[in-house]
């Protein structure tokens, strides 16, 4: 699975694991990205969006309807 969301955009970030003695080794930081299944009334279907836990929040704000708005709006597909 793509550490990508498709709403908000977060994808991974990179950096460095320092150890005890400082030596220095990268690492990727990914967003916590979950895959869910929404009731999308105006088509009549299901849709599965990969999503952040943060944009989980966000569409429990603004509805599924918005969301899938933005998604498309960012040159996304649904």
């Amino acid at each position: 699975m793509s550490a990508h969301c498709q709403l908000t955009g977060a994808k991974p970030g990179f950096g460095n694991t320092i150890s005890h003695s400082h030596r220095r080794t990268s690492r990727r930081f990914d967003p916590n990205v979950q895959r869910k299944h929404y009731w999308l009334p105006s088509e009549g279907r299901h849709v599965r969006l990969t999503l952040s836990a943060r944009a989980i929040r966000t569409v429990d704000t603004i509805g599924i309807e918005a969301a899938v708005a933005r998604i498309r709006a960012r040159g996304g597909k649904v």
